[in-house]
């Protein structure tokens, strides 16, 4: 599942006794090397999906961690981008890798590239996606395969965060994937990492949250109606089809209203 220059099994057991937090400070250097960072082909398809729903000026993405969704951002947003995290050190590994954005990308402070378009400022904050610090300052917010850290209590909190940092009309999205079959082998593998999980927070602290099923969307879909989202599903095309014709993946694109 790693490459070569990825973490150690030694590093992933210090950064899995580690609290949420600590344990990402200790995997940033190396996250981009692993698997849990969200692939190009997903990035790809929500900026297709989205684009069509702008314009956009400025853009949030939440719980950012090395700024894979900030990238996808700098491609819809005109203005600003805001990439924000609780982790220091995921924080710095995601300005160093938008400080060395590839030539005739728009770089972090805005300046042209060669084709003499200016992409978006770019910014970081740190600070918990519970508690974000913004009021009616985004017409975009997204995030990427950071849900698992917020237990299903939390999550009003979250969505309330979200919704206070769009303007009226703006816009939070998010992808989920279609659910594993029952009993088929990524089904089994999940519900044992999260038992593992669960196990682990049960015997050892501080807990390190991070669960894999318990992001179920229609108690999603709940939650953000509650919050004041006016919500709707768009499959993503760009990620194929299930046997039953069904999206493998659909965007959650919440309003607010």
């Amino acid at each position: 599942m790693f490459t070569p220059q990825g973490p150690t099994l030694r590093e992933l057991a210090v950064q899995a006794l580690s609290s949420t937090e600590h344990g990402y400070d200790l995997l940033a250097p190396k996250f981009d090397l692993t698997p849990f960072r969200t692939p190009g082909h997903v990035l790809d398809a929500v900026v297709d999906t989205v684009r069509p729903l702008g314009p956009f000026r400025t853009g949030l993405d939440i719980c950012c961690g090395t700024g894979a969704g900030v990238g996808a951002l700098r491609g819809l947003c005109t203005r600003r981008v805001t990439g924000v995290d609780f982790s220091a050190g995921m924080l710095a590994a995601a300005r160093e890798s938008a400080a060395s954005a590839p030539a005739g990308a728009p770089g972090p402070d805005g300046v042209a590239g060669p084709d003499g378009v200016a992409g978006p400022v770019v910014d970081w904050v740190r600070a918990d996606a519970r508690a974000l610090p913004f009021v009616s300052a985004f017409d975009l917010a997204v995030s990427f395969g950071a849900f698992g850290h917020f237990l299903p209590a939390e999550r009003p909190a979250l969505f309330a965060r979200a919704h206070a940092a769009l303007r009226p009309g703006g816009l939070f999205v998010f992808p989920v994937p279609a659910p594993p079959p029952v009993g088929s082998k990524t089904y089994l593998t999940l519900w044992g990492f999260d038992a593992a999980m669960r196990l682990r927070n049960l015997l050892w602290h501080p807990p390190f949250v991070m669960y894999y099923r318990t992001f179920r969307l229609p108690d999603v879909l709940a939650d953000l109606a509650l919050t004041g989202f006016r919500t709707e599903l768009l499959p993503l095309t760009g990620l194929g089809v299930l046997p039953s014709g069904a999206p493998r993946c659909v965007l959650v694109v919440a309003r607010r209203v």
